[in-house]
């Protein structure tokens, strides 16, 4: 504004010339805005449209400052502060501490600026000294509790932090729902970024929000007493500048809140972006050998830059919004509220009668009252400044806690997330394939929510299963009923083509999955381990991966010591990795150092380590060779571990003596497995399927010597006749099987 008078002086430029280039620049301004929201549009139409109907669709867990977000944050809170009696509490009362003496310090500073403005004004040089060695003197503690504020309020952040991630943590581990988020419900896709990002945001947010609206609550209300005892004790009114004050604010308020974009949602969504390009970082990193054998950089770039670049947008919409909101906010809380502020300092001054208390005048002063006049206004404007500082930043406010809200939503949702899956409550987006229409009967498939219904009692060395449906997370239903029982000793081998329940069953069994219908009597999870096709290999030594999951003092507890473990790698013919490796204690990247086969055999050794009733066997010897693998298997028979085994070599018949056999239609029967007769009966099939495999060939054949002869063949002409080849081979089938029944 000086610069503009400056201008008119000077230039002898007329004041409704500048008025009027004020306007035209307001104006432009808002016109820029226009044309930038329309080319945006134009330039980006699939864009706008895709975050909009996107918002529609996320409208039912959108972010808003309504009942539910203070219900949501009151459930935090509790679970942040559940007492009184707690670190956390009693670092919110510290902070909250410093705050009130911040606040009576900006108080004493305000009036002894006020004393060193008199003393200049009256040129007094041994009373402005003194006033300037307590000017001095008060900013140490000002310093430190200045800082003691950020100090206190980083702290705040990070113990809320602690306390919010313990709670999480336990229920994410709780009775398998790490394992439940991510298979058997959608509503939380990227567990680990809530886990991570979302509440180091959300208690950040929370501790600096704490911080920005009470030192501002105590602000207004101490200095508006102090404006008032400043203005009663010259005998000025302070009505017009309260209700001045008062309408300036409520229209401001007013005004922001019309124009204030949905921040919350905003911050939401863009979380929800960060979250799917990490999780599209993690899936690359997990999967880098096979994208590597398959060359298929290309397809990855492809997905992470369609996932940057949609974060790049929805920063974008978030950056535009606000940069015309804050200007917005600049101009009416800086310029507006400057001018206010200049206006209700005024008045006091102009209208007081300056009568002090003692009944002495202000005008009777040597110097006309004109120092003493300079003392309250410095005093007051900078009680004023200091006031609507504490103002704006309550109502600028506002917007952080709308971005507060988008992380106390994602917070409340995945801590719901997890005890809706903890009960078996599960909702996930069920995937309606297209079957194929087909002689084979087709696998039902339920779209509605499922309930846990089945009968689950934790016995003491028997499975019995009784009417049990396995049914897939995504609502497939491949065996309507199955019942079955398993006693110690009863060692069953499972069969079937891919998909017909066999991993399936495991699952259940384990508990991973859940049982809807039906009875299920199974031990309890210390009694049966499960082996899978590719073992997970833990962080840690040697020795942790024999002994897996147990620690070193649960290894010491049951009675094991190292040369128990070099006994069972010598079992699964190990023994040489604690040589070659450099003993129990070395630590490496075991997924990688160990081969496919040794994983394998890692992996069975635990089952001699831990010597469940029931030993889960997933197709987990695949890569080991037959007589290590035999040897393996008969040495488990000999621990009386009972062996439920998926697998597809015949070398492992002779260790069962049950079959469960499904036929991938949803039928499956068990009897007594009579390896002598399976084997011979395999022997044949293979007979078959080898002579089978030799008729096109040989057809093909024929046709090359008919057409050098120039002759035509009955066998050719009978084919033909028929186009199907499967006919001459079901010919063939009858006849062989004629000839063994006339034999």
């Amino acid at each position: 504004m000086s610069k503009l008078l400056t201008i008119q002086k000077y230039r002898n430029v007329s004041k409704e010339t500048i008025a009027a280039g004020a306007v035209v620049c307001i104006f432009s301004a808002y016109g820029l805005r226009r044309v930038y929201k329309a080319c945006n549009r134009r330039l980006q139409p699939e864009k706008s449209t895709k975050q909009e109907s996107h918002v529609k669709d996320k409208g039912k867990n959108s972010a808003n400052v309504d009942k539910k977000f203070f219900k949501q944050l009151r459930y935090l809170i509790k679970i942040l502060i559940p007492s009184i009696w707690t670190k956390e509490f009693g670092i919110l009362v510290l902070h909250t501490g410093t705050l009130i003496v911040r606040t009576f310090l900006s108080i004493y500073v305000a009036t002894l600026d006020g004393r060193i403005v008199k003393t200049i004004v009256q040129r007094d040089v041994k009373k402005f000294l003194l006033q300037l060695g307590q000017w001095l003197l008060i900013a140490v503690p000002a310093t430190f509790i200045n800082s003691l504020i950020r100090f206190l309020e980083s702290q705040l952040a990070l113990v809320f932090r602690t306390k919010l991630v313990n709670h999480a943590y336990k229920k994410y581990f709780a009775d398998q729902t790490y394992y439940k988020v991510s298979n058997l419900d959608s509503r939380l896709p990227n567990a680990d970024q809530c886990l991570t990002e979302d509440i180091t945001m959300f208690t950040s947010s929370l501790a600096h929000l704490y911080s920005h609206l009470t030192k501002p609550l105590l602000d207004v209300a101490l200095m508006s007493f102090s404006l008032y005892r400043l203005a009663s004790s010259r005998g000025a009114s302070s009505k017009v500048p309260t209700v001045l004050a008062t309408t300036v604010i409520f229209i401001t308020a007013n005004i922001l809140r019309a124009v204030s974009p949905k921040f919350g949602k905003l911050v939401a969504e863009e979380a929800k972006l960060k979250g799917y390009l990490r999780y599209v970082h993690s899936r690359i990193i997990t999967n880098s050998e096979e994208i590597a054998f398959y060359s298929g950089h290309k397809v990855e770039l492809n997905h992470l830059q369609k996932s940057y670049h949609a974060l790049v947008k929805q920063m974008e919409i978030i950056f535009s919004k606000r940069l015309w909101y804050i200007m917005l906010e600049q101009f009416l809380m800086k310029y507006v509220w400057s001018s206010s502020g200049l206006i209700m300092v005024a008045i006091p001054i102009i209208t007081a009668t300056g009568v002090r208390s003692d009944g002495s005048r202000v005008d009777d002063d040597p110097d006309g009252g004109v120092s003493e006049r300079t003392r309250a206004f410095t005093t007051a404007r900078n009680l004023l400044v200091n006031s609507a500082d504490a103002i704006e930043r309550m109502m600028s406010s506002y917007k952080e806690i709308t971005e507060l809200a988008g992380y106390t939503s994602r917070v409340s949702e995945m801590l719901e997330v997890f005890d809706d899956v903890r009960k078996g409550q599960y909702q996930r987006n069920v995937v309606i394939k297209d079957k194929p229409k087909t002689k084979k009967t087709a696998l039902e498939t339920i779209t509605y929510p499922l309930e846990v219904k089945a009968e689950v009692v934790e016995t003491e060395g028997l499975i019995d299963i009784e009417n049990l449906p396995i049914i897939t997370p995504n609502g497939d239903v491949i065996v309507k009923r199955l019942s079955l029982k398993l006693e110690p000793g009863m060692h069953l081998l499972i069969t079937g083509p891919n998909g017909c329940g066999k991993s399936s069953l495991f699952r259940i069994l384990s508990g991973l999955w859940p049982a809807y219908s039906g009875k299920l009597h199974k031990p309890p999870p210390s009694s049966m381990f499960y082996i899978p096709q590719r073992p997970y290999m833990s962080i840690g030594n040697l020795r942790d991966q024999v002994i897996y999951p147990d620690s070193i003092e649960d290894m010491q507890r049951k009675g094991f010591t190292e040369e128990d473990l070099e006994k069972i790698l010598d079992i699964v013919n190990l023994k040489y990795i604690v040589q070659r490796e450099g003993g129990w204690n070395v630590e490496s990247d075991w997924k990688d150092v160990l081969s496919g086969g040794e994983k394998q055999r890692m992996g069975m050794a635990r089952i001699f380590y831990h010597r469940p009733q029931f030993a889960l066997l997933d197709e987990c010897t695949s890569a080991v060779s037959i007589d290590v693998e035999s040897k393996i298997y008969q040495t488990a028979k000999d621990h009386n571990i009972t062996l439920l085994t998926i697998t597809h070599r015949p070398s492992l018949w002779k260790f069962h003596n049950y079959l469960l056999q499904f036929d991938g239609e949803g039928g499956w029967r068990m009897e007594e497995l009579d390896t002598t007769t399976r084997l011979s009966l395999n022997e044949e099939k293979q007979k078959l399927e080898t002579q089978l495999a030799g008729l096109p060939k040989m057809q093909h054949r024929l046709k090359e010597l008919c057409a050098v002869l120039g002759e035509d063949s009955v066998l050719l002409n009978r084919n033909e006749s028929s186009a199907d080849l499967e006919t001459l081979q079901n010919e063939l089938e009858q006849e062989m099987k004629h000839q063994q029944m006339t034999s």
